[in-house]
């Protein structure tokens, strides 16, 4: 696990809700030093606080753990695109 990673994740998750370190301390039971710790990746939140991240941010545990989001849709895009390609390479012969 990356830690700054993560907390540049942990931070734009929590931009993204429209809170303030602050904030979101008061709604996990934490100071806004700890939040700022986790943000700049010099602490990890606890286990127990990172699955509560993860479903106050509705995004998965390991979306967290890897400090980015899943590309699943990435990947459906890259299928359809393999699909066309073999469908093209077909009519053509």
């Amino acid at each position: 696990m990356n830690l700054v990673k993560t907390g540049q994740f942990l931070q734009e998750l929590r931009k993204e809700k429209g809170l303030t370190q602050e904030q979101l301390a008061a709604e996990m039971g934490v100071t806004r030093r700890t939040v700022s710790r986790w943000e700049t990746g010099n602490n990890a939140p606890d286990l127990d606080i990172l699955i509560e991240l993860s479903d106050f941010y509705d995004v998965d545990l390991r979306e967290i753990l890897n400090g980015e989001r899943n590309s699943e849709s990435m990947n459906e895009e890259m299928k359809e695109t393999v699909l066309q390609v073999a469908e093209y390479s077909n009519n053509r012969d």
